[in-house]
Formats: structure tokens, C-alpha cells, sequence
């Protein structure tokens, strides 16, 4: 895809990961796997497709298996090569990210999405940036879920959202928008709530994970006072400015959503992901029918 004029994005993947302990207990939640590949080079990918060429990862302590994943792995490949597995190599060469591309920087402290965004401030430079969190998955839509925030983004002014409607039940779990009625893809937003209850969320519209965002937001990430759960909440942030008159737009993706920091997404995007492979399709289907023989037979 052609570059477009907004040249870095930002993946905070400093998070524990405790809903899927023990598994992460030494394996970074952002390396599960989604059949051979793990969540955060899906997202790597989608910003690299969609013409971003600086990736700033604000990581935690142990994940350097992230780094690693995303650097040359010259005896790998070098076994693979001897063995004749060249299209296996292949995918491996894919992995790695092109020299200075990638800049990797400490969140010391796990203090919410909003501190981890605001640990990359001297890497933005004054400059508009995305945010894309791993464990929001976005597969099959018309183009990458970040570029359709891009095509928003140069179109409007203020920041941008992507945005999906959730369950009701499920309100408490997102920052929830009040917004004017759909106009397309888009919607202009009149107020954002962090995690609010069923009983006063303003809609069943959520912010899903991806953000194309002005640098003055770092003004407001700065002086922002702890949130949601104590931690500082980007949403919290975007919300004030909006208050200040900084318009807030969100963009409904024309992907298939997941929510991969719980097991059922994580499920659905592995089953969604194999039904694409006929002959993963076809493996799906047969576990399915046993299952249903024996649930039958007993």
C-alpha cells in the first residue's frame, strides 16, 4: 500500500497478561499464537500494509521475546536453508522488520494504556502517530483496519477512533462513545466513558483498539489523574480534549473484530483464521462433528 503521511505507530505490549496465565507466566501475552502466527505480527503487518514505516514498541520486562521475533534469526534460517525448508525460511524472513525501523522503549511501570503511550512522547516528535493494541484483532476487511483511521484521519480534524458495537452486557469491559448517527463508516462523537455500567453507558459503540491521535495529546496525558481500575486511562485523555473542542471521530472497521485478551476471542480468531485454509477448514469441521458424535453417544 502506498505510504501514507503518517509515518509512526505505537504498540504497547507491556501488559501482564493474566487471563491467560499460566501460559504467560514466561511467554508474552503478545506472542500467542493465532495458529502459526502470534498476535502482535498481526498487527505489525497491518501497519506495515498500511504505509507505516516507524514502530515504536513500549514494552515491560520479559518481553524480549517480541524483539527477538521481529530480528534475524541467522542459525534458524541457516538450518532451514541446509534442510531445503525454503518456503518455512520464507515465513520465518517475513518476521524480521527492516533495519531502523523499529525502536523498542521501557514502560517500567504497568500504569495503564494512556502512561504506556505517553512513554513514547520524545519518539512522536510533535508529529500525528497511531496507537494499535495486539490483542485486537481485525481480519478481512476491504483494506487494514489502520488505514481506514488513516483515510478518516485525512478527512476530519481532531482524533480519530475505530469503533464496533458491543453487547450491552458487555459495556464495562471498553470506553463507550455518545455519538451523532452513523454517517457511513463514520460517526462524530460527542462524548467518550470509560468502562461505564450497563445501567448509564451511552451506547453500545466501543473503542476497539486502534487510534490515530494528535500529539497535543500528550499535553493532556501528562497531567492526566489516574482512572478506570487507578490506572491512566488514554481514553480519559482523548475525552478532555474533545471537552476543549478537539472533534473525536470514530470509524466502524469493515473487518471481523476479536478480542484476543480473552480466551473466547482468542478462540473465535483461531477458528476464523483456519476456516480461510481449506485444509485447516476441513480439520475444523471434522473436530466439530467428533465432538458432536461423542456428545450425541453419551
Amino acid at each position: 500500500m502506498k505510504k501514507n503521511g503518517i509515518r509512526k505507530a505505537i504498540f504497547p505490549i507491556g501488559g501482564l497478561g493474566t487471563r491467560f496465565l499460566p501460559a504467560t507466566k514466561a511467554l508474552p501475552k503478545e506472542m500467542l499464537p493465532i495458529i502459526d502466527k502470534p498476535l502482535i505480527q498481526f498487527v505489525v503487518e497491518e501497519a506495515l500494509a498500511a504505509g507505516f514505516d516507524e514502530l515504536i514498541f513500549v514494552t515491560g520486562r520479559g518481553k524480549e521475546a517480541i524483539e527477538n521475533h521481529f530480528d534475524i534469526a541467522f542459525e534458524l534460517e541457516q538450518t532451514l536453508r541446509e534442510r531445503g525448508k525454503l518456503r518455512v525460511l520464507e515465513n520465518v524472513r517475513a518476521c524480521s522488520l527492516p533495519p531502523g525501523c523499529a525502536s523498542y522503549i521501557r514502560q517500567q511501570e504497568p500504569k495503564g494504556l494512556g502512561h504506556a503511550v505517553l512513554c513514547a512522547r520524545h519518539l512522536v516528535e510533535g508529529a500525528p502517530f497511531a496507537v494499535l493494541l495486539a490483542d485486537e484483532l481485525i481480519l478481512g476487511g476491504r483494506a487494514p483496519a489502520i488505514a481506514e483511521l488513516v483515510q478518516a484521519y485525512n478527512t476530519t480534524e481532531g482524533n480519530v477512533v475505530a469503533a464496533t458495537d458491543v453487547p450491552q452486557e458487555h459495556v464495562s469491559r471498553y470506553g463507550i462513545l455518545a455519538h451523532d448517527p452513523r454517517n457511513g463508516m463514520t460517526c462524530a462523537v460527542r462524548s467518550i466513558v470509560e468502562k461505564p455500567t450497563p445501567e448509564v453507558a451511552p451506547s453500545r459503540t466501543a473503542v476497539i483498539g486502534r487510534y490515530i491521535l494528535s500529539p497535543r495529546i500528550f499535553d493532556y496525558l501528562t497531567r492526566q489523574e489516574p482512572g478506570s481500575s487507578g490506572e491512566i486511562q488514554l481514553t480519559d485523555a482523548i475525552s478532555a480534549m474533545l471537552q476543549d473542542g478537539t472533534p473525536l471521530t470514530g470509524v466502524y472497521v469493515s473487518g471481523t473484530r476479536f478480542d484476543c485478551g480473552a480466551r473466547d476471542g482468542t478462540i473465535k480468531a483461531t477458528i476464523f483464521q483456519a476456516l480461510q485454509d481449506p485444509d485447516l477448514a476441513a480439520v475444523v469441521h471434522e473436530a466439530i462433528n467428533t465432538s458432536n458424535e461423542k456428545r450425541a453417544a453419551s
